[in-house]
Formats: structure tokens, C-alpha cells, sequence
């Protein structure tokens, strides 16, 4: 997946927070709602401007940070 057609990091957007693509939804935020236990089908309904491919994405990118982080 590309993770930079669905997350990008504007400035003046979030404090710079990594967000979805042409919205203020933070992956951050996605996977706190994930860590709740709300599934992709109810954060998609909550979030109608999201797709379930968004959702992975943010799984995708906390995994790859993470990866960065355990290599440095």
C-alpha cells in the first residue's frame, strides 16, 4: 500500500500530526478508536469522508514507525 496517497503531514494541520489525506482525521486518532475496541465498520460509519483502506493504512503506518524505531 502507499501510504502517502492516503497519509500526509501538513503544516498547520493538527500540529503536524499524520492525517489522512484532505481531512483533520489523525492516523493517531484511528488507531486510538481501534486500541477502544471499535471495529473498522464502526469507525467508517463514524467517519463517512474514511474507507476501511484507510484504516489499514494507519495500522500499516504505526507498524512501519515502529519498525524505524526498533532499527535505530
Amino acid at each position: 500500500m502507499d501510504l502517502t496517497t492516503l497519509i500526509e503531514i501538513r503544516a498547520g494541520v493538527r500540529s503536524g500530526k499524520p492525517c489522512f489525506a484532505g481531512t483533520r482525521i489523525a492516523a493517531y486518532d484511528v488507531l486510538e478508536y481501534l486500541a477502544s475496541g471499535m471495529t473498522t465498520k464502526e469507525i467508517v460509519a463514524e467517519f463517512p469522508q474514511l474507507r476501511a483502506e484507510h484504516v489499514r493504512a494507519a495500522i500499516e503506518f504505526a507498524a512501519l514507525r515502529e519498525r524505524r524505531l526498533a532499527t535505530a
